[in-house]
Formats: C-alpha cells, structure tokens, sequence
C-alpha cells in the first residue's frame, strides 16, 4: 500500500532565548496590512482580539523599532498599519521560508526511504 509521506517544517525567531517570531505572527503582520486592522486581522486568524494585541505589543517592545502603528478614530475612523520596519521584517522572514522551503523539496531521500 502506497503511503502519503511529506517533509513539514516550521521556524522561529528567538530573542535572548524567547520565542519572538515565527509563522503566528508573520500571519498576524500579512492580515494587518491586508485590512488595515488589528481587529480584523485577529477575526481572520480565528483569534481574540486581546491575543492580537499581545503579539503586537510583543513584537513592538522588542523590535529595533515597532512593527505596526495603530492610528486614532476620526473622520476615516482610525486604523493599523505596518511601519517599514515590519514590512522589512515581513519580507525577510518570507523570504527565508520560501528558501527553507526550496531545501525540504529539495532533500527527497528520506521519504523514499520510509
């Protein structure tokens, strides 16, 4: 019987040996930019609000420099968006996935072998 067998993989950031980030939050960043929202990036995500938060907080706090800027209420009613530096932070970390991902597809051996 022919077996499906698939190489997964998943990598974090760590700061001072404190998960900082990882697949969780670059989603988070992705959602954020897509809609402009905290709030509706974490209804995307099928997460509270308040945990959004957090992560945002978290990634602010111990970024060189904040990741996302939240703006006031008023006539456009207000709103979140990425600063340069999470639009940097987002693309590297894009980017080192897709890397990783390429050598997983590349390495063939073990599946074979099971």
């Amino acid at each position: 019987m022919e077996k499906n067998i698939e190489l997964r993989f998943m990598h974090w950031v760590f700061v001072d040996g404190i998960k900082f980030f990882g697949p969780g939050r670059a989603e988070l960043l992705v959602h954020i930019q897509d809609t402009g929202s905290i709030a509706k990036a974490a209804k995307a995500m099928e997460m509270s609000y308040k945990k959004a938060w957090r992560m945002v907080d978290e990634m602010n706090a111990m970024g060189k420099s904040p990741y996302v800027v939240a703006q006031k209420g008023g006539k456009q009613g207000g709103g979140t968006e990425l600063t340069e530096r999470g639009k940097a932070v987002l693309a590297a970390y894009s980017k080192l996935n897709t890397k990783l991902r390429a050598a997983i597809e590349e390495e063939s051996e073990l599946p074979g072998l099971i």
